[in-house]
């Protein structure tokens, strides 16, 4: 039997925001506050091999939101020895401007997606705003045309994208929207993306306010615990709580990234 290598993980932030929590569920919050979010991609890596998850948004597609990068997304993968210019695999979660703004940075990479959400992302949903703000219409138009060269690899349900590195589709944030489970040596890491933004989305039931199927959304918290060895092992997609649970590779990226594949503080 084969043994799936072991990765590193990392999760580098490159932008927060002020935001409260009314703003992170559906319903609101009895008891609004402040309640940052923050925005990160996420590397896993070992010897030979470097799979890239999610890619950040630009800084011209976030300014348009009013979200500020505070470091480039893709430049910031050198602090922990990946060059994006020799990655051959990204993985994109979903569609949504600030998972998929940097794809004409990878120039020699395959583009990992679920089918169902570059159908839903040109697609006859897009005509209502609520929908369409998520997305960037360059940014799917220019996935489109990385699929006309050839680069993007289409999948319709779970797959393994290299040994130890796997997704699962969930739907209900976007049509489309998969998680990333990574092998390492504290077992399987579950990086959630936008499956639930907060640990809290997940550990209270209440879902975040941008949902295509909120019903798809709440089943989507079980499948990610159905995959994890504990709920630890989930890694939440937006929540700045990550960077304090983590210890971060070295001392030097304090405050920038974190180590995902160790054990959280206790």
């Amino acid at each position: 039997m084969t043994v799936a290598p072991e990765y590193e993980v990392f999760a580098i932030r490159y932008a927060t925001r002020e935001a409260r929590r009314h703003e992170h569920f559906i319903g609101g919050d009895p008891h609004d506050g402040p309640m940052p979010m923050d925005y990160f991609v996420w590397v896993a890596k070992h010897a030979d091999r470097a799979v890239v998850i999610d890619i950040g948004f630009t800084a011209e597609s976030g300014g348009k939101r009013g979200r500020r990068l505070t470091r480039d997304p893709i430049d910031a993968l050198a602090l922990v020895g990946v060059d994006a210019a020799k990655v051959e695999d990204v993985i994109l979660t979903h569609m949504h401007y600030d998972h998929v703004g940097n794809f004409h940075r990878f120039p020699v990479a395959r583009f990992h997606l679920q089918e169902p959400e570059m159908h839903y992302a040109v697609g006859r949903h897009m005509k209502h705003r609520q929908l369409a703000k998520s997305f960037e219409p360059d940014d799917v138009c220019g996935v489109v045309r990385l699929n006309f060269d050839g680069r993007v690899v289409y999948r319709n349900g779970p797959g393994e994208v290299a040994p130890g590195i796997s997704v699962i589709p969930t739907g209900g944030h976007s049509v489309g929207l998969q998680f990333v489970k990574v092998n390492t040596r504290r077992g399987i890491v579950v990086l959630a993306s936008d499956v639930t933004h907060f640990y809290e989305n997940m550990e209270s039931g209440r879902p975040f306010t941008t949902a295509f199927n909120i019903g798809d959304m709440l089943d989507a918290y079980d499948t990610l615990r159905a995959h994890a060895p504990t709920p630890q092992h989930i890694v939440p997609g937006h929540d700045p709580e990550v960077m304090q649970r983590y210890p971060p590779p070295w001392p030097e990226l304090e405050g920038i990234a974190v180590r995902l594949d160790v054990a959280p503080k206790a």
